[in-house]
């Protein structure tokens, strides 16, 4: 197993539509009261990256059930089945390299020229969730929730809570929620100590004590979010929210999967290492990263939905800055346009651009002093990124929904030119990303 922690990510991402997160959707005024019953959202979604690399086939569900007096309660399950894996964060080089799994019992090794990854990896993951929304009196509305997941080397819980009130004839919507979650990392052989030596493969049959190996038990990390919102009817067709969001992450942030490439201040290419006969170890020197053990986000969010004839133009714009120097911006645009009086298309474009992390870098530098921190996750670096697509969607003629969305991902990442050392400047140093979604979703109930 390895990259479990972008693994994870993807998966998260991806089912966003139905473990919802706060402060990740419009915050919504009081609706009308509607007839008790349950509905159910379904959704079974591949995603797929090119050259072998992550597949996930996942599935959603999302159920309300709708009580008297505008109570709600909503439940949600996810199912992620995970294969593949992503680059490990070693360079890549003209000859073979050699790595010790992330269990320490077994080794692999890449091709000359190609961006090392362990490709056995194989998880689950099971995540639900759970909400409780009623008012409190005339203008206030209340939130509670909570969530789990679990795989084989993570476990989440998490509770929320928002609260809301309307205010100039329901035209205006403001809220506050608070979110957090605890999480528990417990990775394949442990969870490592950053910017240690990648050890030998120790033999299935041994119980690991007293080997020396730089891992360590399970670790713990924090997060509390705190999200503050605005909705507002600006006109019969325009309706506009503002949001800002608050993260602080705290505990074992660290990518125990992930490694930097120690190399030679001339040449650039990564140190070799000598070769016991009999063991199986790395062909080269490689440090497990270390990250800070703390981060801070703030995050700007503005939605605008625009109805026009029979179609809606949906365009949002996100920007995120936090500790570590990340600089983000997300444009989010999508056509909703009918076709008849039973079916829709819903053109979609999402742009995303980041700036680097300060710890961000390449490789190490063989003699020179160890950083404080450092990470050649190139989720990390400057990158650019773009999603396109089409959904069609219709209804049966048993009144239920139906649709299909297909997207294709592209991701390229840019180097600075002051990080590259000797044959690294005629090398391709950042694994650049392809990748392709596909949904199929289901409404029905009631």
């Amino acid at each position: 197993m390895s990259n479990k922690d972008c693994n994870r990510s993807i998966a998260a991402a991806l089912t966003a539509a139905t473990c919802t997160l706060l402060g990740t959707s419009a915050v919504e005024p009081v609706q009308a009261q509607e007839e008790p019953g349950w509905d159910f959202n379904t959704a079974l979604l591949y995603y797929g990256e090119d050259n072998d690399r992550v597949q996930d086939l996942s599935l959603n569900i999302l159920s309300r059930r709708v009580f008297v007096d505008d109570r709600y309660l909503s439940l949600g399950l996810t199912v992620d089945a995970l294969t593949g894996a992503t680059p490990n964060g070693a360079l890549p080089q003209s000859v073979p390299q050699t790595f010790t799994q992330p269990s320490g019992r077994r080794t692999y090794t890449t091709t000359p020229g190609e961006f090392p990854i362990d490709d056995t990896f194989r998880d689950s993951r099971v995540a639900v969730t759970a909400a409780w929304e009623q008012p409190l009196g005339r203008l206030f509305a209340i939130n509670i929730g909570a969530s789990a997941s679990s795989e084989f080397d993570y476990t989440h819980l998490g509770l929320n809570a928002k609260i809301s009130r309307d205010f100039n004839k329901r035209n205006t919507t403001v809220s506050a929620g608070l979110a957090f979650a605890q999480d528990e990392l417990d990775p394949v052989g442990g969870a490592v100590m950053g910017l240690t030596q990648m050890p030998v493969a120790v033999d299935d049959d041994d119980d690991g004590d007293g080997d020396g190996r730089n891992r360590g038990p399970a670790e713990d990390k924090d997060v509390l979010d705190v999200v503050f919102g605005v909705t507002q009817v600006v006109s019969r067709n325009l309706l506009m929210q503002f949001n800002y969001s608050y993260s602080d992450s705290s505990g074992y942030l660290n990518d125990p999967y992930k490694i930097l490439s120690v190399v030679d201040g001339t040449s650039g290419d990564p140190v070799p290492i000598a070769q016991v006969p009999g063991v199986d170890g790395p062909s080269h020197l490689y440090l497990f990263e270390h990250r800070p053990d703390s981060r801070e986000k703030h995050s700007l969010y503005t939605q605008g939905k625009y109805y026009m004839d029979g179609k809606v133009l949906d365009l949002s714009y996100r920007y995120m800055t936090d500790d570590w120097e990340i600089d983000s911006h997300t444009v989010d645009l999508r056509l909703r346009w009918p076709l008849g009086s039973r079916s829709y298309l819903e053109p979609h474009l999402r742009f995303y651009t980041q700036t680097a992390a300060e710890f961000y870098r390449m490789s190490l530098i063989d003699g020179d002093p160890l950083p404080e921190y450092a990470s050649a996750d190139y989720r990390l670096g400057d990158f650019d990124a773009m999603t396109a697509g089409l959904k069609y969607g219709w209804k049966t003629s048993g009144g239920n929904d139906m649709s299909v969305r297909l997207e294709l991902y592209q991701q390229s990442g840019n180097v600075s030119p002051d990080q590259l050392i000797g044959n690294q400047v005629g090398r391709d140093n950042y694994p650049d990303l392809n990748a392709v979604i596909f949904q199929f979703g289901y409404q029905f109930g009631k």
